[in-house]
């Protein structure tokens, strides 16, 4: 298992001359998946493509009577997110990518590009691991895919003030995170066998 500060020499190594080498991050919710694909991306110069940037509107998740499970895979646009992994892994042009904006809750499309010359790219999202379809086609993409691994009091901590930090009342985030977000953590925690690295949490690595 490695500390978060030893993974960018771990891609590097394995990326060796490749044109692309596509790295993902997969983790439940809370686990610090854009924070250290943040400051890989930092260290290696490499573009971070989130899978948020594929929730669907929240108008959508409305007329679907979703919303009030946004976050669960059913509330992404997951075929749309596979296609994009694919493209990301072969393509030698330019390739925009959605965001998402936590601010207005929405996704954002074509904020993030993907140049030709990237050699590596970080790709982080909770069902990156997922054993179900389409999610299940993503592993054929990916050169490797790491596993976070944070404690669950510290994750539901963190899932809670950041719910707060965006507007939530705080009885209303601790119940989202215990109906919503832990639900949606059980689905992702099987995929940790199939990851190709395990990445514990070192008290004190993120901001």
């Amino acid at each position: 298992m490695l500390a978060p500060g030893d993974l960018a020499d771990w891609i590097v190594e394995r990326a060796g001359s490749a044109d692309r080498y596509l790295f993902g991050i997969a983790g439940p919710p809370g686990s610090g998946k854009s924070t250290l694909a943040a400051q890989l991306g930092s260290v290696l110069g490499a573009p971070v493509v989130p899978m948020d940037g594929f929730h669907r509107p929240n108008a959508e998740l409305i007329e679907r009577d979703q919303l009030g499970i946004k976050g669960a895979p059913e509330t992404f646009d997951a075929p749309a997110f596979v296609d994009l992994v694919r493209r990301l892994g072969r393509s030698r042009e330019v390739v925009h990518c959605p965001a998402f904006d936590r601010e207005i809750d929405e996704p954002v499309p074509d904020r993030i590009q993907v140049a030709p010359d990237d050699v590596v790219v970080i790709v982080e999202g909770n069902y990156l691991l997922l054993d179900e379809p389409p999610w299940d086609e993503l592993t054929d993409s990916f050169d490797a895919v790491a596993y976070l691994d944070l404690a669950d009091e510290v994750r539901i901590g963190r899932l809670v003030e950041r719910h707060v930090a965006f507007g939530r009342d705080r009885i209303d985030a601790v119940g989202f995170v215990e109906h919503s977000d832990e639900a949606n953590a059980r689905r992702v925690v099987p995929g940790r066998v199939r990851a190709d690295v395990l990445v514990s949490f070192v008290e004190g690595a993120y901001s």
